[in-house]
């Protein structure tokens, strides 16, 4: 059964809890974008914004470090209340150890793969990470449209999880919204990431549903 995660870069951040509360009989994940303003050029939320969601919710905490040099924020990520990481194959020179490196700190850990980069370079790892992550837009900015040629590609990384056998989530992230989430999930993904497609509308409650519903397979 699918999944529904809502990133908080798109909420009001001046009630953030409260948006989080909102959402959350829907959202099982609530993702966090983590930018230093290198990898990308934006520089937000962190670790504090972390350590203020944690009283907030029960769900999963799933950070997504667009980030130069991720091993370095992973304990800190840790101690301030995250439970799994997701970093971006494009910043390290080798990924093996900076997926060990999250597993000692007590982190799940996720791949993230940007539209340029052949999918085929995360096959190597897929027995040792707990998800991959599709991006769809550029990283760092909310409020883009989803780029079509993702939907290949989650095809043919499904097609890959399920020839190696590993209980790999599948994900996408960017510009999902509830016209195009049906195309994502027949095209193999586990897990929507939605930001203004839940925050930026006018009852982000209902379009989480709503997407949470598509997601699980229960809607068209």
């Amino acid at each position: 059964m699918g999944r529904l995660s809502a990133s908080i870069l798109s909420a009001d951040f001046s009630r953030l809890g409260e948006q989080v509360k909102l959402i959350e009989p829907y959202a099982e994940v609530i993702h966090v974008d983590i930018m230093d303003g290198h990898f990308v050029p934006p520089i937000a939320l962190g670790a504090v914004i972390v350590k203020s969601l944690r009283p907030v919710t029960e769900r999963m905490l799933h950070g997504h470090l667009m980030v130069e040099a991720p091993e370095g924020f992973f304990d800190e990520l840790k101690e301030a209340g995250l439970d799994m990481v997701s970093f971006h194959l494009e910043a390290v020179p080798e990924p093996a150890p900076a997926i060990a490196k999250a597993r000692g700190a007590g982190l799940g850990v996720g791949l993230t793969l940007n539209l340029e980069t052949p999918v085929e370079a995360a096959f190597p790892f897929l027995g040792e990470i707990d998800d991959v992550m599709l991006m769809s837009i550029r990283p760092g900015w909310s409020f883009q449209q989803l780029n079509p040629d993702v939907y290949p590609r989650l095809a043919n990384l499904r097609a890959e999880i399920e020839r190696q056998g590993v209980p790999v989530e599948l994900e996408i992230d960017g510009g999902v919204k509830i016209e195009n989430a049906r195309r994502a999930v027949d095209a193999g993904a586990t897990v929507l990431i939605a930001a203004s497609g839940i925050f930026g509308q006018p009852d982000p409650a209902e379009a989480a549903r709503r997407l949470r519903d598509v997601a699980r397979g229960e809607a068209a």
